[in-house]
């Protein structure tokens, strides 16, 4: 195996470590301890803290952002079909698989699109002087690291001879996952799990039809 694959790998299970201390951690910590009288649907507002509630229309603001929300939507969900890429190509690769020249194009095509959403995330940060002023290091890494393996994943699948690219974006990325506001890759599922328990421990959540 080429040394930048190895680099690739071994910073992907630096990253699935790191991850797994912290889920223990979490896990440990078992559900939130009320200690107000329960007055509602725990399960219920879990449910809708995961569905509902992520609608825009139940947002503070963005409901007035909706190109950005959208762009939001599609950039996330290139980031993981991004993680689940590598996997995949790593498999394909110990097996002896090559992936049909149609797929490649239209899964390509795909990247492309998912990474001009967050590129254009990352210009709207940089540009508008609210957002600037809220706006760490962290933030313009976060968006640097991932439109970038989403658009080096797109050159990649047309373009095998850019691989060295492909992996050393792919293990920066991994290293960076459990480090900066990426991780909450795994912290948002806690987040909305303790926000639906704390409204539907009130009986706040899921909210009543009039």
């Amino acid at each position: 195996m080429e040394w930048y694959k190895l680099i690739a790998v071994a910073a992907l299970f630096i990253c699935i470590m790191v991850f797994a201390i912290q889920f223990i951690r979490l896990i440990k910590l078992g559900v939130p301890k009320d200690l107000s009288k329960r007055d509602g649907d725990v399960k219920g507002a879990v449910i809708y803290s995961f569905t509902n509630a992520m609608a825009p229309a139940q947002k503070e603001s963005a409901y007035m952002h909706l190109p950005t929300y959208a762009a939001g939507l599609v950039y996330h969900m290139g980031t993981f079909a991004a993680l689940l890429l590598f996997v995949l190509l790593m498999i394909f690769s110990f097996a002896g698989i090559m992936l049909p020249v149609f797929i490649s194009t239209v899964v390509s095509g795909a990247f492309l699109f998912t990474s001009l959403s967050g590129i254009g995330i990352l210009f709207k940060r940089i540009l508008n002087r609210e957002l600037r002023s809220l706006s760490g290091f962290d933030d313009y890494i976060s968006n640097i690291l991932t439109s970038g393996i989403q658009l080096v994943s797109a050159l990649y699948l047309l373009f095998p001879s850019v691989e060295i690219f492909y992996f050393l974006t792919s293990a920066l990325l991994f290293i960076w996952l459990p480090l900066g506001k990426t991780k909450h890759l795994m912290y948002f599922f806690f987040a909305r799990f303790h926000l639906g328990f704390f409204y539907g421990w009130r009986g706040t959540w899921p909210q009543k039809q009039h």
